[in-house]
């Protein structure tokens, strides 16, 4: 039950209340929110990045190393990072089927404006209804590891679900102002924005459940989901929010912010 309440925490609270955000200061689409976005985005990735290195990993190898011996877990861990990207790698996939445009102009992580669908599309209303719809699906797929990430750490032990489920809810402000955006130019209302930032939020709640399950199984499956969501994560980060930080903003101020993240990430894993 704590693991399913942290997710809808940093789920749903922390999507709804980057949507209430960008609702209240965002009076048009615009170069300048895009940047602030990302720029939030970025320091989101560096609390990500942290809590994968600093957080899921290291719980993950001490477990498999009780289980199969350190060499053995190692390779384990590694094998399970790779899994998550590859799971993401596939659901990205499937998302480019779904919403490729018959003009092929838009297509979700082919091209630099379709990362974080915040670009050249911030020109045109019909586009950026369409990009924040794409970003629903999107979001709501990359939602999923991140509460298995929290209920499965919250099985094998409540203050790691917790750290889990504030660096994600850190992440997820930041995220639910870029799913907001775009929906409020295309001309969404407010309070509609809100709510469907705040529904695929609820995304983690599912993968929170999976999580949960996966952790009553035993402490290997644990350290599977662990690793894996890490990878997940670590594909997000590095695939998508940091490529188009820098192509947005056209400065080294993007990445500068992603350390300064990692740096406040660590400083949270040493929390007691």
């Amino acid at each position: 039950m704590q693991a399913m309440l942290l997710s809808a925490g940093a789920g749903i609270g922390a999507m709804a209340l980057g949507a209430v955000i960008s609702a209240v200061l965002m009076k048009r689409a615009g170069e300048k929110s895009a940047k602030t976005t990302c720029w939030l985005l970025s320091f989101a990735a560096g609390i990500m990045t942290s809590v994968v290195c600093f957080g899921l990993m290291p719980e993950a190898l001490e477990l498999l190393g009780e289980e199969t011996g350190e060499i053995a877990g190692a390779a384990t861990a590694i094998g399970g990072l790779v899994l998550g990207v590859v799971v993401v790698l596939v659901l990205n996939r499937i998302v480019d089927k779904i919403t490729e445009l018959r003009n092929g102009d838009l297509k979700v992580h082919h091209t630099h404006e379709g990362l974080y669908h915040q670009d050249a599309l911030l020109r045109n209303r019909s586009k950026m209804l369409r990009s924040g719809i794409i970003m629903l699906t999107a979001i709501g797929l990359h939602n999923i590891p991140e509460g298995i990430a929290i209920g499965a750490g919250g099985s094998h032990e409540a203050q790691l679900g917790a750290i889990i489920a504030l660096m994600i809810a850190l992440h997820n402000i930041p995220e639910g102002m870029a799913v907001a955006t775009p929906l409020l130019a295309g001309g969404m209302s407010k309070l509609k924005a809100v709510l469907w930032t705040a529904l695929v939020g609820a995304l983690t709640i599912v993968g929170a459940g999976l999580g949960v399950l996966i952790g009553g199984v035993s402490d290997f499956a644990v350290a599977l989901s662990l690793a894996a969501a890490g990878g997940a994560m670590l594909y997000v980060v590095f695939g998508e929010i940091i490529p188009q930080s820098v192509v947005m903003t056209k400065s080294r101020a993007a990445p500068l912010i992603t350390l300064f993240g990692v740096i406040v990430g660590f400083a949270i894993t040493l929390i007691d």
